[in-house]
């Protein structure tokens, strides 16, 4: 029986690959938002920003390698948070959480979509428990906001992202993995 893992080899590869970075990259980002938490200042306002710009250029080396036009939507939303954070983070937390929320509830919709997608290349169960996760947590972070007063939800929302991350790159490829 071919499955879409032997039948893309190379692309089961880059995905683990991608995964292991977007782990790494959302623990040490967490861990710096965590230290920065209580207040907007400008190393925070900065991970805010960049959280959602690293999604996109993920999103690139992803769409470019698999072709998942999905994945352009998960752009075009990710580059919109970017910007609405930036935008946002001059009202303060609540604000900040309110447009982190949103674009959690599309890009976890998308990440579950494209999850679904790949089931036959393995490793998927994780993309697609964590895309629904996102739905939930954003739709926390949203009603939520008015009372928040502390961005350390979002370092932790970032966490379990990652972890999501890395045990789907250690399922990626294998047969029976996480269909």
């Amino acid at each position: 029986m071919t499955t879409l893992a032997s039948a893309t080899p190379g692309l089961a590869a880059g995905l683990r690959r991608l995964y292991f970075v977007r782990f790494g990259f959302a623990i040490v980002w967490a861990a710096l938002l965590f230290a920065s938490a209580s207040d907007l200042g400008p190393l925070s306002v900065t991970l805010l920003v960049l959280y959602p710009l690293f999604d996109v250029a993920a999103a690139v080396v992803d769409s470019r390698s698999s072709r998942t036009t999905a994945l352009y939507v998960n752009i075009a939303i990710s580059s919109l948070a970017a910007v609405g954070l930036a935008i946002a983070c001059a009202s303060g937390i609540p604000a900040a959480e309110r447009v982190w929320g949103a674009w959690a509830v599309v890009a976890g919709l998308v990440q579950l979509i494209v999850g679904l997608g790949r089931r036959r290349l393995g490793g998927q169960w994780p993309m697609m428990l964590s895309g629904g996760i996102s739905v939930l947590a954003g739709t926390s972070f949203i009603v939520g906001a008015s009372t928040s007063t502390s961005l350390a939800g979002l370092a932790g929302y970032a966490v379990l992202g990652g972890i999501f991350f890395l045990v789907s790159a250690l399922r990626l490829g294998r047969p029976g993995a996480g269909r």
